[in-house]
């Protein structure tokens, strides 16, 4: 008889991710900078079993032991990159933080609905060894190490490289780029091995968006508008495309088929999303394929509402790209089968700024009859728009929270500071398109025990659409 082959992490293939079990507990970074509440960010551990006596609770919390880290975006130690070694496995979350720098590298696998600390990598040895700071992406690479993303140096200004840390001891190594290779700006990355390719994005400095938006910045320049084409085996920047339409270039996205040489990234004040993809010449083009128009308003601080594209995902079989408004306060579903020719497939509204007997009347809108009602679910309104999202393995069910940054929360959404942030899940048509609030589906983070809470990205134990690479 053969062998049963002994694996790692994660799947063989998205096909096989797509088969893989039920989410049955999520993690949620929860953020209390910006809120008035003088606690520790700390990792939540949510039930999401509908089968569970403690459906839509917080069943853990874990609190970091400093003040106003940003807790942010988080990753794995180790994912389906690794598939193929048996040696690695996912027991690690890895919590970058946007504000102090540290990194916080949490153990899932002991408990996995009690984490704990496993270590603290203090901003010090990240500033000493890299020269770098502000970190926001953290993706598992086939070598078994970690990689994070900055979006400065140590003093606040631009500056777009990667920290590179021991997968085992998670000691930093220093930067994954070359010497003197930085990009000028970053923010958020995927890479695709074999087509020897990274691709990175751009925000801001920290310095600029730390404190909140100022319109002035934009006209200043200070806002990216780029993307960054790496050399992945030289660790080199190869290529920079300036995107038409493509203000604040945030989530990137390549198509997970790994023989796939093209993706998408969201561009958040121009409200488009941008194809990008391996031209004839072997280099990299760039073109708009989805704009989401502009609604002219009263009562907000400019008369033209961008719909702030915030978030995006595909589904693990590459049919369906997702992103959410944060402004427009709506969730949309695209067929990207053909990748050129995007189809709106589905289109929800989860509050939002334009909400009828809000501060904002809508002057012109190029797509809506009428603004919509407010969003009240078990019983509470909820504040804020749709920002991050997460999909289910199989793709039917789409999670969403309402936290942006906190600085930004407070100056766009002041009723989420006061309210806290809320979970929804969206049952999704995965044959047709479409989709449908869940309405018995609520968490609500305003009733968390020292007070409302900021919750923000969200990770499956066993891996999800926004953190496996396969190579």
């Amino acid at each position: 008889m053969a062998t049963k082959c002994k694996c790692g992490p994660g799947y063989p293939s998205p096909r096989e991710a797509m088969k893989g079990p039920r989410e049955e507990i999520i993690y949620l970074p929860c953020i209390y900078r910006n809120t008035g509440t003088e606690a520790p960010d700390y990792l939540a551990t949510v039930d999401i079993d509908p089968n569970s006596p403690q459906y839509c609770q917080v069943i853990h919390r874990l609190p970091m032991p400093y003040l106003k880290d940003e807790l942010h975006h988080s990753g794995w130690n180790t994912c389906s990159s690794c598939f193929g070694d048996s040696t690695k496995s996912r027991t690690k979350l890895m919590l970058p933080c946007l504000i102090s720098s540290r990194i916080y590298v949490v153990d899932v696998g002991s408990q996995s609905r009690a984490p704990k600390l496993h270590k603290v990598i203090e901003p010090q040895e990240v500033h000493a060894k890299c020269n770098l700071g502000n970190l926001h992406t953290s993706h598992c690479l086939p070598s078994g190490e970690v990689m994070i993303s900055s979006l400065g140096d140590p003093k606040g200004n631009a500056k777009g490289g990667f920290v590179l840390l021991d997968g085992e001891t998670f000691q930093v190594k220093g930067t994954w780029e070359r010497p003197r290779s930085a990009a000028p700006m970053g923010y958020d990355f995927w890479y695709q091995p074999r087509h020897n390719v990274m691709i990175s994005t751009e925000w801001a400095a920290p310095n600029v968006f730390k404190d909140g938006f100022n319109p002035a910045h934009v006209k200043d320049g200070l806002y990216g508008s780029k993307l960054h084409i790496w050399d992945w085996q030289r660790h080199e920047l190869i290529q920079t495309l300036p995107m038409k339409d493509g203000l604040i270039p945030l989530e990137v996205r390549f198509l997970h088929d790994p023989d796939a040489n093209e993706g998408f990234v969201g561009c958040a004040l121009s409200s488009s999303i941008q194809r990008f993809y391996q031209n004839k010449a072997a280099t990299w083009s760039v073109e708009k394929v989805i704009q989401v128009p502009p609604k002219k308003v009263t009562g907000w601080m400019l008369p033209e509402m961008p719909g702030l594209i915030t978030d995006i995902l595909l589904s693990l079989d590459d049919r369906f790209l997702y992103f959410s408004n944060w402004l427009h306060g709506d969730v949309r579903q695209y067929d990207v089968s053909d990748p050129q020719r995007p189809r709106l497939t589905g289109q929800i509204f989860l509050g939002g700024s334009i909400v009828k007997g809000g501060p904002v009347q809508v002057l012109e809108d190029q797509e809506l009859k009428c603004q919509p009602d407010p969003l009240v679910v078990k019983g509470k309104r909820v504040a804020g728009g749709p920002q991050m999202i997460q999909l289910s393995l199989d793709g039917k069910r789409l999670y969403v929270t309402t936290s942006l940054y906190s600085a930004w929360d407070k100056q766009f959404y002041p009723d989420l500071i006061r309210e806290g942030s809320v979970m929804l899940q969206v049952d999704v048509d995965t044959e047709r398109g479409g989709l449908k609030l869940n309405p018995n589906f609520l968490v609500d983070f305003g009733k968390e025990p020292l007070g409302p809470a900021l919750a923000h990205e969200m990770r499956y134990p066993g891996g999800d659409c926004t953190s496996d690479i396969w190579i």
